[in-house]
């Protein structure tokens, strides 16, 4: 069985034949990444929006037309090593594939997003309890009313991830977050949901609810999601991506995306 102490190899070779609920808590301690791909003549326009857009959209790597591993995944291959795909045609979902053999392009470029799984090691580490883990469940993610700065066809909402902190430790959970700014970073918003467009926190748009504990105050991080609530309104002609909350496993180490 998967487990906190598998290694991300050990990651990698299991979601090519099994199916995962969340990476979540999967490989404590290596880097996670969400995975765009796009066809070539599109991808400048996605680098520029992602420079625009260092919040939501926080490159860690980029692989090129017909290149499908890197060092943060030696010997592996990004269109079978993550749980599960996402496939787009004109901004429309038609498609969840396990792996992406069959919907791949020789001319599709690769993007590696950096993930907020990344810094919930360093959370649980200062004693900062996630529900999602704790519950079995896939963090709620949730398009926002918050604009992205638009780059080419690129444009649309910011995507957020919440976990319910305990009031005394939001300020903790700020402190230890923001050290992590190339996996998201410090949160987005804390408290009321509405003020960014969220009606219902029970009604997430992406992964699953969470209970709230009483004493718990929702925050919420920018969520390497964004790209894909942005190929929605943007429509590319094709687009491939993880399945939310099922990221793939990188050799890369947390710390290494830690800043003092």
């Amino acid at each position: 069985m998967l487990g906190a102490s598998s290694t991300p190899a050990q990651v990698r070779a299991y979601v090519r034949e099994h199916p995962v609920r969340s990476t979540a808590g999967l490989a404590r301690g290596f880097m996670q990444a969400n995975l765009l791909a796009v066809p070539q003549r599109h991808a400048f326009d996605f680098l520029l929006f992602a420079q625009r857009n260092p919040k939501p959209c926080p490159i860690v790597g980029v692989l090129e037309a017909g290149q499908y591993s890197s060092p943060l995944l030696p010997g592996g291959d990004i269109r079978t090593d993550v749980p599960g795909y996402r496939v787009f045609a004109e901004g429309q979902l038609v498609a969840e594939p396990a792996d992406a053999l069959a919907h791949w392009r020789e001319d599709l470029v690769g993007f590696l997003i950096g993930c907020s799984f990344t810094f919930e090691t360093a959370l649980a580490d200062n004693g900062i309890a996630l529900a999602h883990i704790e519950q079995g469940r896939n963090v709620p993610m949730y398009r926002t009313n918050i604009a992205t700065e638009r780059a080419g066809i690129f444009g649309g909402p910011m995507v957020v991830s919440m976990r319910p902190i305990p009031a005394a430790q939001v300020a903790d959970a700020v402190r230890v977050t923001s050290r992590y700014p190339q996996v998201h970073g410090a949160p987005v918003h804390v408290g009321n949901p509405e003020e960014i467009g969220i009606g219902d926190v029970s009604q997430p748009d992406f992964g699953e609810a969470v209970d709230i504990p009483a004493g718990h105050i929702p925050v919420f991080w920018a969520c390497g999601v964004t790209p894909q609530a942005v190929v929605m309104d943007s429509c590319p002609e094709l687009a491939i991506t993880h399945q939310p909350g099922k990221m793939l496993v990188t050799d890369a180490r947390d710390v290494d995306y830690q800043v003092p």
